[in-house]
């Protein structure tokens, strides 16, 4: 989960991050607000969803949008996504009772959170390292079919990186929590074999 109005920050507020998309050609984005202090969003409190309509078909993690967060003094929620590329909007509006958590819940959520304190860290490390595997794959992919790299290198080399990339993706998407270990393993090999690409964009 991405914090992003941390517990106690002062009202008014504002705070933006900028998300991508999560699949090639993705034309929907699912959005899910959240309240609470643990690392997995199955243990926080879900507050609203809202979808994001009319994303321009692109290969993932291309297209970028803006997420808003913005609570006024009342303590109500608003929640916005704009997609850069064609300005297509939509957003959500959250009060500041329903659905929200009691005094007593807060307390309790924050006295777990401790508790599961290196449950959480090791989660978000094992989560980091995934998501950057994940990434580094979907980069690569990418720069080898929209950049035309492809042209500069031997057939054999071609062919040897596809199958790596595709293998690695296929090993991500049948992993979803690998250990820190395996997902910094498969990525130092996939590295490796990428090579050839870095040398060419840094040519360019």
């Amino acid at each position: 989960m991405t914090v992003v109005v941390p517990r106690n920050t002062p009202t008014p507020a504002k705070n933006q991050y900028v998300l991508t998309t999560v699949k090639d050609n993705q034309t929907p984005m699912p959005l899910a607000i959240y309240e609470g202090e643990r690392a997995e969003t199955k243990y926080n409190n879900l507050l609203g969803k809202f979808v994001l309509l009319g994303i321009d078909p692109a290969p993932k993690n291309v297209t970028k949008i803006d997420i808003c967060f913005e609570i006024n003094a009342d303590g109500i929620l608003n929640v916005s996504a704009q997609d850069r590329s064609n300005g297509h909007k939509n957003k959500i509006r959250i009060n500041n009772k329903e659905g929200r958590l009691s005094e007593e819940d807060i307390k309790k959520m924050v006295k777990d959170s401790e508790k599961y304190k290196a449950e959480d860290e090791e989660f978000r490390r094992r989560h980091d390292a995934w998501n950057s595997l994940e990434k580094y794959s979907y980069q690569m992919r990418s720069i080898l079919r929209v950049n035309n790299i492809n042209k500069m290198l031997s057939f054999s080399t071609k062919i040897n990186i596809e199958d790596a990339i595709d293998k690695t993706i296929s090993w991500v998407e049948q992993n979803p929590l690998p250990q820190v270990c395996e997902s910094e393993f498969k990525m130092n090999k996939l590295k490796s074999i990428c090579k050839p690409i870095d040398k060419e964009v840094h040519k360019k």
